[in-house]
């Protein structure tokens, strides 16, 4: 009987020792995992974009000039510019605001604009074109609805010397250019939140339609807007000047073009 009971008892001891040997690992364990968190979290590296080389300020960055580097994501400020999968678009093309140096993790306070967002109106153009801004009215801008990134047609009204009557003036308008992107409206522009009423369009024009809206505007006319659909890339080959003659012989020809296109879409 005493036997048994020493073997019960051994047996009891050593299930508590196992326990307790298993709860002392278990939580050497845990030590042990919130140690190496900690560790990863003091000395984690993040890939950021460092000049390529030395760059003075005013340069204009290429993709050759700029470089990644790990670096201890302990040691970066919220300015330091982070790789991200579209970081070259947020980039290349920005202008440098101050110079760097090679291998020094990049700042957004080191590019003109200082945000991620802000590329500035020169960026945004095309190679070749350039950004125009014409004076237009509420209602020349189809009450101030037409925005950053929409395609408008530029029309011209002018009193323009009369064919008929010698000495004369007549009113003449005529569409000036077509599917012309704009840039900005007033102080807006994609990239920003700014809207209301405004006064000024910036288009994207080539140096030869700049000259011919720079000259019509020199001429005292009133230039109006007419929104159209981005996706519309019809083009319109033999539009007329349009003067008062004009108007009154084709009314009848263009409300009948107009309800046959009406009855078309309703069949």
């Amino acid at each position: 009987m005493k036997q048994k009971i020493i073997l019960a008892a051994s047996v009891v001891i050593g299930l508590i020792a196992a326990f307790l040997t298993g709860s002392y690992i278990a939580a050497r364990e845990r030590d042990v995992q919130a140690l190496r968190r900690n560790l990863e979290r003091r000395y984690a590296t993040v890939d950021v974009v460092v000049p390529a080389r030395n760059l003075p300020a005013g340069t204009r960055l290429e993709m050759d000039d700029l470089a990644a580097r790990a670096v201890p994501e302990n040691a970066l400020s919220a300015q330091t510019v982070r790789v991200t999968p579209n970081i070259a678009m947020r980039l290349v093309g920005r202008t440098l605001a101050a110079g760097v140096e090679a291998a020094r993790p990049l700042q957004w306070s080191d590019i003109e604009g200082g945000s991620p967002d802000d590329r500035g109106l020169a960026s945004m153009l095309r190679p070749k074109m350039r950004a125009l801004s014409i004076s237009v009215s509420g209602a020349a801008s189809v009450s101030n609805m037409v925005r950053p990134t929409d395609h408008v047609d530029v029309l011209g009204t002018f009193a323009l010397p009369s064919k008929t009557v010698e000495g004369a003036t007549e009113l003449v308008t005529m569409t000036i250019l077509q599917d012309v992107l704009v840039l900005a409206t007033g102080q807006q522009t994609a990239a920003t939140q700014a809207g209301g009423n405004y006064s000024l369009v910036t288009l994207e024009v080539s140096p030869h339609e700049a000259e011919v809206l720079t000259f019509a505007e020199q001429m005292r006319g009133r230039l109006t807007l007419a929104l159209r659909n981005p996706e519309d890339l019809h083009y319109e080959k033999e539009l007329p000047q349009v003067n008062f003659e004009q108007i009154r012989a084709s009314l009848e020809g263009l409300n009948a073009l107009r309800q046959r296109d009406i009855l078309r879409k309703r069949q």
